[in-house]
């Protein structure tokens, strides 16, 4: 009886995971703008294009206007984009999006980071671009005789 007990368990702790981590899986896909893994680091080439979209919301008990802008700063590159009026009642949310193109000039190799400009302030997210090189040599077969 314990061993069925233990069996059914193990059973039922299976299903869980295999119908639990596909859902925990793809709810971390749709919160990514462009990432191709959830470390925050995207690899794009000189000259390629990209998207950022950042969800605000007026956690505030009134209304309120700010200028929003973003920048990807590194060591090696920076990119700015053109700043945005945002205007938010209490508890409202809004999405804004920039279009940006990773400069031609860009070393292989940098890194630069979304830093989030309002009025004032600043923020730096966890969202950082990678400089790679846009060709990749594979090796897909080789032999021997």
């Amino acid at each position: 009886m314990k061993k069925k007990c233990a069996l059914m368990s193990l059973a039922v702790a299976a299903i869980i995971i295999m119908f639990g981590f596909p859902t925990i899986i793809s709810d971390n896909q749709s919160l990514a703008w462009l990432a191709c893994d959830d470390s925050g680091v995207v690899d794009k080439t000189s000259g390629e294009a990209f998207t950022v979209k950042i969800t605000f919301k007026n956690t505030g008990k009134t209304g309120g206007t700010w200028s929003v802008n973003i920048a990807f700063e590194g060591e090696a590159w920076t990119w700015t984009g053109t700043s945005q009026n945002l205007t938010l009642k209490p508890c409202h949310k809004k999405t804004l999006a920039w279009n940006g193109n990773v400069p031609e000039d860009t070393p292989i190799d940098s890194m630069a980071r979304l830093i989030v400009y309002y009025d004032d302030s600043f923020e730096p997210l966890d969202w950082w671009i990678h400089v790679i090189d846009g060709a990749e040599l594979t090796i897909t077969s080789s032999t021997v005789e």
